[in-house]
């Protein structure tokens, strides 16, 4: 590394309920794969991924919380030194009421790690049509959209992803990564 480059290091946890993708995502994200098999997340689990932005590398240390309720006591040591967060809720018609729960994964962050930056993926678009994922981002709530609620949550965006096809996955990691970048370097 030359004396202009420097390196930067984050820590993105990613949470949502059990279930919904959030190590898949990470996966496909840090090696390009899709793990078929679900198998649940203990605890918590860590992957490192680096990359350049300007020239500078950039350290990514991606903890994929578990989202089952008898892991919730541990869950708030996890998130000591988180730079920003991913909250994954699914698309997948037996999984849509994942996103009633968004409130409380953000309450938890807002908690333990105070103002960073948090992204909102809605995962498993590849197990819904592009008329009905339309209507789900509509009607969710019934009284709000998707859209809606990641602007007035102040959201840096609300990303559509499938973790199986790769659609959207590089490019929301990308932009909170550079997010959190840019806001490094100001």
């Amino acid at each position: 590394m030359s004396n202009e480059e420097k390196e930067y290091k984050f820590k993105i946890t990613v949470i949502g309920n059990g279930g919904v993708g959030k190590t898949t995502l990470v996966k496909k994200y840090t090696t390009g794969s899709f793990q078929k098999d679900y198998i649940a997340t203990l605890g918590a689990q860590f992957s490192k991924y680096e990359e350049i932005i300007e020239g500078n590398q950039i350290s990514l240390f991606i903890w994929d919380i578990a989202g089952q309720d008898v892991f919730e006591t541990m869950r708030s040591k996890f998130y000591n030194g988180s730079s920003a967060a991913i909250i994954v809720f699914s698309h997948a018609p037996e999984e849509i009421t994942s996103f009633n729960h968004v409130d409380k994964w953000l309450k938890e962050l807002n908690e333990y790690c105070g103002n960073i930056p948090i992204a909102l993926f809605g995962n498993k678009i590849d197990l819904i049509d592009e008329k009905d994922l339309a209507l789900n981002e509509d009607k969710l709530n019934s009284d709000f959209n998707v859209g809606k609620y990641s602007k007035d949550h102040k959201f840096i965006g609300y990303f559509k992803t499938s973790a199986l096809t790769g659609q959207g996955v590089i490019e929301a990691f990308q932009k909170l990564v550079r997010d959190l970048y840019f806001k490094t370097t100001i």
